[in-house]
């Protein structure tokens, strides 16, 4: 159901917009969850560090493509919120183009250079067979993750994220079930896991590709909106690549703390491996929150509404803060169940320690990371995406610094702490880069009326 953010409650429209959302990305968790979950209890817990031990590269390879389609979207929504549909038709046209062409391209190069990530990582002699065949299958089926993150932020950019719910689910319970035919019937050990989201989410994108013609018209494209326009390329990409490589720098961050926390062995990665799932599990309300803010933001851009991307913001925040502060709570409580989900905490005590101490230490900052969502998509919903991309800069540096300085120091520890010193250093940049755009006249005056951007569209 289409869903104009230009009007109403900025609080409410963004509640509403994050609920199948939050849904949604807990159901994609779950993805990831029940493969570990299924791997470390059907082949072994080594099985299940292996999956763990590509969760950076993937980060890097995935995390490029979520931030490219996300990008290609915010256009899309500009031009919604401005009632030009004749430029969300050739929106649409485009971004899949440049979908299929960055497609094809990632895989050319992920493939040939995935075994060599690993070793670069330095990813323990005891997983690196199967952690390369996990990686290598994930790679094979980049066009199903890129393709379902496209059409379901298409119709996302109208402000329907109830429709991708309900594929998103199906296909989940699917993956469930395939990740035990590919494992247990067919023994295709830990390369069918792999298999399984693949499939899961190329049935996902089907979905949406047949929901989306048959009921939103302003999202099929005419012959003639397929007509290649190298400067409307170009508006997609100027946006959409900033933020492609905002994930992208993060993303060599996390590799290069990855890589010290390897030196710890296996048991440090498998503790990794579980605390990072269950933060990752926890924070999507944050999350989901920001994809929120991002599509109000693009739509009252198009409208020339800012003065509702401010009180969007600040009722958002509101909302951020006390998500943080109960999930925070609750995580640091039952830390040692949730990761019972996981391992065998009687039997690997050193592995469940590990796994609590990281829980713990990133929850009591999590309001610190829900005002880094916040702040990244407003500014990359309003077309900033210069200030986001600069703060993935900040954020690798500190967690490269982090992450080689402490590790040393402070043993597992202190490669733990590199991830909260990243956020820490990004939302301050962030924070400063909103504020001085919210004073900015330029601000106080974009987006213009819907039949000035209307006028604008090449």
């Amino acid at each position: 159901m289409i869903c104009d953010m230009t009007t109403g409650t900025p609080a409410g429209q963004i509640a509403r917009f994050s609920l199948p959302l939050l849904i949604g990305n807990i159901l994609q968790q779950f993805y990831f969850m029940a493969d570990m979950a299924i791997v470390s209890r059907t082949i072994s817990p080594a099985a299940m560090a292996a999956v763990g031990a590509t969760g950076a590269i993937t980060f890097l390879i995935f995390g490029f493509y979520f931030g490219l389609t996300n990008g290609f979207a915010v256009i899309t929504a500009q031009r919604f919120g401005a009632q030009d549909f004749e430029g969300v038709r050739r929106s649409v046209a485009i971004s899949l183009l440049l979908g299929l062409a960055a497609t094809a391209a990632g895989m050319l190069l992920s493939l040939p250079t995935a075994n060599w990530l690993l070793q670069l990582m330095r990813t323990p002699e005891d997983i690196h067979e199967q952690a390369t065949i996990y990686l290598i299958a994930l790679c094979w089926g980049t066009g199903a993750t890129v393709f379902y993150n496209l059409l379901s932020c298409f119709i996302r950019a109208l402000g329907d994220s109830w429709t991708p719910l309900w594929f998103l689910a199906f296909a989940t319970v699917l993956n469930i079930g395939l990740d035990f035919l590919f494992i247990l019937t067919f023994g295709m050990g830990i390369a069918g896991a792999a298999w399984a989201t693949v499939a899961s989410q190329a049935i996902s994108a089907l979905l949406c590709l047949g929901y989306m013609y048959r009921y939103f018209p302003m999202l099929r494209p005419k012959w003639s909106d397929w007509k290649w326009d190298t400067q409307w390329a170009w508006r997609h990409l100027r946006v959409a690549l900033p933020m492609a490589l905002q994930f992208s720098i993060t993303a060599i961050g996390v590799m290069v703390m990855q890589q010290q926390i390897n030196v710890f062995g296996t048991v440090t990665v498998a503790a990794f491996t579980v605390g990072a799932r269950i933060e990752q599990l926890a924070v999507q309300p944050m999350f989901t929150i920001g994809i929120a803010i991002a599509t109000f933001s693009a739509q009252n851009f198009g409208a020339g509404r800012t003065d509702r991307i401010r009180q969007g913001v600040n009722q958002a925040t509101m909302i951020s803060v006390a998500w943080c502060i109960l999930s925070g709570i609750a995580l640091i409580v039952f830390s040692r169940a949730l990761v019972g989900i996981f391992l065998d905490t009687d039997a690997m005590p050193v592995e469940t320690e590990r796994a609590q101490y990281y829980i713990n230490m990133v929850s009591s900052l999590f309001i610190v990371l829900g005002q880094l969502f916040i702040y990244r998509n407003v500014l990359q919903g309003i077309g900033r995406s210069f200030f986001p991309l600069l703060a993935g800069a900040v954020e690798l540096v500190v967690r490269i610094v982090a992450s080689l300085t402490l590790a040393p120091l402070f043993g597992y520890a202190g490669a733990f702490w590199a991830t909260p010193a990243a956020w820490i250093g990004a939302t301050l940049l962030l924070a400063v880069a909103y504020f001085r755009v919210l004073r900015s006249r330029e601000f106080s005056r974009a987006g213009g009326t819907g039949s000035d951007l209307r006028r604008s569209a090449p």
